[in-house]
């Protein structure tokens, strides 16, 4: 027993004197090793990282009150900080990611983001910062692979790594990180299909994979994410068909799958659910007619079906949606009369075009 208390009072003092004289020298060495792998030429944000403290006045370095451990480090290149307005420019940074930086294993987050030019491979030992709740690497010329042991961080809440040139696939290790809320891995060069667990990720919000090297087939599992508002594929090789279970999410209210390879019939779940506000199927092979489910709950801010295979009729219950602000329905076979309704009266002929035989408001007349 007094070992423990002699145990936990030597720890008392080692975190009161750490507060007081600021980092431990093990942070500041890992701290000036990931400064010295980078080079910022323009506004000069490193300029503060000298002395002893490095949780005084070190730009971007934030630290622990209690332990006086280096818990943030928040750079980014795109922002409002008075460093930027007085340069009247962006960030700009080129160099890589040092490994070193893992030896803080206090970190909470490690944000390095939109300086355009860093490049280099993600640091495999990332994946050993157990602490680590944002890691953040938008808008970079970062390249390799998504560390395999990615899922080890159960407490990373978000994920960015868009804007790179990251190739490789989907790790199957991320379907593990059981916090996620936000992932953005959007134009990059990622191949390879989406994992078939991916449904997972119970608590992501916001999947952002779009403009990248995807194929296979939309995993079933998705539908399962309950809290999903936000998913993003378009803008790769997906093919198959679209889960009708997806139409009956109830939180989803932004799906864009355009511009894939996808086919088969338009689930009319995806139509008549009152959530949907922004759904884009454009430019795929979809075929069959659009499913007359609208209703007056229907309230879309974009719609877009265009560049598929639609035949038949533009349905009818459309004219009884409460809102439909962007409609397309080009470069299909639709025929028939447009129909009636307060929906259609600030729609352009656009929106209509390159069909076999459409007439009716605004185009010609029947």
């Amino acid at each position: 027993m007094a070992t423990f208390l002699l145990l936990v009072t030597v720890m008392v003092i080692l975190a009161a004197a750490a507060t007081v004289n600021g980092c431990p020298p093990t942070d500041r060495t890992a701290l000036l090793a990931f400064k010295v792998a980078l080079n910022e030429p323009y506004l000069g944000v490193f300029n503060s990282w000298s002395g002893n403290n490095c949780c005084l006045n070190w730009y971007g370095v934030s630290c622990d009150a209690t332990t006086g451990r280096v818990s943030d480090i928040n750079l980014r290149g795109e922002s409002e900080d008075p460093i930027f307005e007085r340069a009247g420019r962006s960030g700009y940074m080129t160099g890589k990611i040092s490994p070193e930086i893992c030896k803080i294993d206090s970190l909470m987050s490690l944000v390095v983001a939109d300086w355009k030019a860093i490049a280099g491979e993600i640091p495999s030992c990332v994946t050993s910062l157990s602490s680590l709740r944002i890691l953040d690497f938008i808008g970079n010329r970062i390249s390799g692979k998504i560390p395999d042991e990615i899922g080890n961080l159960q407490r990373l809440t978000i994920l960015n790594l868009a804007d790179n040139a990251i190739s490789g696939e989907i790790p199957a290790s991320i379907v593990d990180l059981a916090s996620l809320k936000h992932l953005d891995l959007s134009n990059n060069e990622i191949i390879g299909e989406i994992p078939v667990d991916f449904g997972k990720l119970s608590m992501l919000s916001r999947a952002l994979l779009n403009r990248n090297q995807l194929s296979g087939s939309i995993p079933v599992s998705i539908a399962k994410v309950y809290r999903l508002a936000d998913l993003d594929l378009s803008m790769n090789r997906i093919s198959g068909s679209v889960p009708a279970d997806l139409g009956r999410m109830r939180v989803l209210s932004t799906l864009n799958l355009d511009s894939n390879s996808l086919s088969g019939q338009i689930p009319s779940s995806l139509l008549s659910n009152p959530g949907m506000g922004i759904l884009n199927l454009s430019r795929n092979g979809f075929e069959g007619t659009i499913p007359d489910v609208f209703g007056s709950k229907s309230y879309f801010m974009v719609l877009d079906l265009s560049y598929n295979d639609l035949k038949g009729r533009v349905p009818g219950s459309l004219s009884s949606a409460k809102y439909i602000g962007h409609l397309d329905l080009s470069h299909n076979h639709l025929c028939g009369s447009i129909p009636n309704g307060s929906p259609f009266d600030h729609l352009q002929a656009s929106s209509f075009s390159n069909n076999d035989c459409l007439c009716g408001n605004p185009l010609k007349i029947c």
